[in-house]
């Protein structure tokens, strides 16, 4: 399974203008499709995936604005975006913590980097392939692939471990384990009140302070989102059961919402936190299994009664046949549960997808466009 590090790297002030000025030039190379030969393999590498991204319609119908200039013009690269080096022209001495580089002032050696304790020894086991060099903010990173066994699949699962995934409860356990997103939708309104007050202003330095908060909030909700799914897998793994998803491909789409709820939805991060779970899962040798959401949150997870008016609010849920009375995301999960131990019981296996090599239900009626059963989702540490 193909994981990524990131490291930190240390370069002195002539190492970072020698870093600089190739980030640069690499990028004009391939911009321009210059004759460098490592530039035409990148400018290939950025049409597959922009023949990807159109294949999975992730740039929107060809007749839409956005398909269309995607395609009409030629890709242009950032003069800092991030550049692929291979073993011949970037080489690791772990134990010193030092890296040699290819630059256009010859090979930089003793570029020094610094990562934890866990991510060295990651390195020095499993780094295989290219890795990558990013210059963010003022700092330099190199993001390399490693390629981390997997362990021994987990064939017979003493049941599964139900998942809600949601806006205001981020994800419910079928256990009733409860990860609230107040704290995480309180700091998005917040960020969206102070980003109108920026776009409204309009300056070079609103645009790059904006920039800079956009980073930020990504790395709290991509933090809260890695620790949620580390403790999701390790309990299912503790326990030996399977891990049961919603498949909420599409949701998005197929959504109504009023204007003040749209923002809220839109940042809602659930496929990440899917993502998660799925590779951690597949690391750890958890199956994972889709299941179709629809009808979750107004099914009854005692007698199986659906009826809209089951979902009382937000919060609870009361039968109106039985009279059951539960949180209403532990409901729904109970009942995402029963679904993933139907289809295994069926013979469906595991759906984890592969991680990228780089580097959530809510509360109405979830429908799934795909047919009842397992699926596979198209996805770092």
């Amino acid at each position: 399974m193909k994981l990524s590090v990131q490291v930190k790297l240390l370069p002195t002030p002539v190492q970072e203008a020698a870093l600089e000025a190739t980030l640069h030039a690499c990028n004009e190379a391939a911009t321009w499709a210059s004759e460098v030969a490592f530039a035409i393999k990148k400018t290939c590498d950025a049409y597959a995936t922009l023949k990807a991204n159109l294949r999975a319609g992730n740039l929107g119908k060809p007749w839409s604005r956005r398909y269309r200039r995607a395609t009409e013009k030629p890709i242009a690269f950032r003069p800092e975006g991030a550049q692929p080096y291979d073993d011949r022209m970037l080489s690791w001495q772990i134990p010193d913590r030092t890296v040699s580089i290819w630059t256009l002032d010859g090979r930089l050696k003793g570029v020094t980097f610094t990562a934890s304790p866990e991510q060295l020894a990651r390195l020095a086991l499993y780094r295989k392939g290219e890795s990558d060099l990013i210059a963010r903010d003022g700092m330099w990173f190199l993001n390399a692939t490693c390629e981390v066994p997997e362990a021994e699949p987990n064939t017979a699962p003493v049941g599964f471990l139900g998942i809600d995934l949601g806006i205001v409860n981020i994800a419910t356990t079928s256990d009733g384990d409860i990860m609230a997103g107040r704290a995480l939708n309180r700091g998005r309104q917040r960020e969206r009140g102070l980003r109108a007050k920026l776009q409204k202003k309009n300056t070079p330095s609103t645009k790059r302070r904006l920039k800079k908060r956009k980073r930020k909030e990504a790395r709290r909700a991509k933090d809260i989102n890695h620790k949620i799914a580390k403790h999701v897998v390790a309990e299912a793994e503790r326990t030996s059961r399977g891990i049961a998803l919603e498949d909420l491909t599409g949701i998005r789409e197929r959504a109504r919402l009023r204007k003040p709820q749209r923002a809220t939805h839109s940042s809602w991060s659930f496929a990440q936190l899917g993502a998660f779970i799925a590779y951690k899962a597949r690391k750890a040798g958890v199956p994972v299994v889709h299941v179709d959401p629809a009808y979750t949150s107004r099914t009854c997870a005692e007698c199986g009664h659906i009826d809209k008016a089951n979902r009382v609010s937000q919060a609870w849920f009361a039968c109106r046949s039985c009279g059951f009375v539960d949180h209403a995301d532990r409901n729904s999960s109970r009942n995402i549960r029963a679904r993933a131990e139907e289809l295994w019981r069926r013979g469906a296996q595991s759906t984890a997808p592969d991680p990228p090599p780089e580097p959530g239900g809510g509360t109405g009626r979830k429908r799934s466009t795909a047919p009842s059963g397992a699926r596979s989702a198209s996805p770092p540490l």
